[in-house]
């Protein structure tokens, strides 16, 4: 098709994970940029029908804005590959790579990346073991502030900022909450920022990093995702050499995990001017204030643009 014609795209939204509230608001966002751009849109949920649907209509792409595990585990991208629909985003394989944070962070590591001390406890061993037991051995070897968080989602869901031996119960409670691996990590102080990822020709190209200041001091759920809570500085305010180390560690990410069209990767700069890679999004939030809309205004274009280039891209490489 030439670039003048419009293509039949099936947005996904919504979902079961935690997360369907903000993948609604993130589908009918895309959806909208997309129709802007001439595309013939469907703005579908997840459920028992969709995949006889898909099989039998066979949109040209379908554009999956699901957060959690209903779009992020590679489930459902594998699945869209075996129906061979072209899909906007990363292979499956890829997709749970980045899902499990503690692989995820392995692999940077081992590729030369800097990331925070962690120790990985799983929900089982952490009651077989004995709660006390096995957080007086992470107190030791983990003094300080501490992270602890799921080893999987998004959206800050589950994650506590522990400052205080005491508050580590807690901590470790609402991370199982969200998942049965939990992840305890040395706290990294220093300036919040992510960097989107786009690739639409087979050469990934970092648009503008947003630098994350949250007034309560925790990007948090709230923080993400009700206005005013949070400033944003787009271009960060960082030194031109840390914004250079940041977006070369935002690619390589996005390059190890084999990630492709569209990443968001989390880092925090130390006052050294060291990014610490956090986690890595396949599906990233696309709402009114997530971070990927604010990169792509801060990059002068805006998200018509760069979603239909997507779909375009989706589109030419097939399934």
């Amino acid at each position: 098709m030439s670039d003048s014609t419009g293509l039949s795209v099936v947005v996904l939204a919504g979902g079961i994970s935690h997360e369907r509230d903000v993948s609604l608001r993130s589908g009918r966002r895309v959806a909208d940029a997309l129709a802007e751009a001439g595309h013939r849109v469907e703005l579908r949920d997840p459920d028992a029908g969709l995949l006889p649907y898909l099989a039998e209509h066979r949109p040209d792409v379908v554009f999956p804005a699901l957060h959690g595990s209903s779009g992020e585990d590679g489930t459902l991208l594998e699945l869209l590959a075996a129906l061979r629909i072209p899909t906007v985003g990363s292979t499956g394989a890829a997709a749970r790579r980045a899902w499990s944070k503690p692989v995820a962070s392995s692999l940077i590591a081992a590729a030369g990346g800097a990331v925070p001390e962690s120790i990985v406890l799983s929900h089982e061993a952490f009651r077989e073991l004995g709660a006390a037991s096995v957080l007086k051995v992470v107190r030791e070897a983990l003094p300080g502030d501490l992270v602890v968080k799921p080893g999987s989602g998004g959206s800050a869901q589950g994650v506590t900022i522990v400052e205080s031996t005491a508050d580590l119960p807690r901590a470790m409670v609402d991370a199982f909450t969200y998942a049965d691996i939990a992840v305890v990590e040395r706290r990294i102080i220093g300036t919040e920022l992510a960097i989107a990822v786009v690739e639409t020709d087979g050469a990934p190209r970092a648009l503008t990093a947003v630098e994350i200041v949250p007034s309560a001091g925790v990007y948090s759920f709230q923080a993400r995702y009700n206005a005013g809570e949070t400033t944003f500085f787009s271009p960060c305010r960082l030194s031109e050499e840390a914004v250079e180390r940041a977006t070369a560690a935002a690619l390589a990410a996005h390059r190890t995990l084999g990630l492709r069209d569209l990443s968001r990767v989390d880092l925090i700069v130390d006052d050294e001017g060291t990014p610490w890679f956090l986690e890595a999004n396949v599906l990233p939030g696309l709402t009114e204030t997530s971070l990927v809309p604010l990169a792509i205004e801060a990059s002068d274009t805006d998200a018509a643009t760069v979603y239909d280039a997507l779909v375009r891209a989706a589109a030419r490489r097939g399934a």
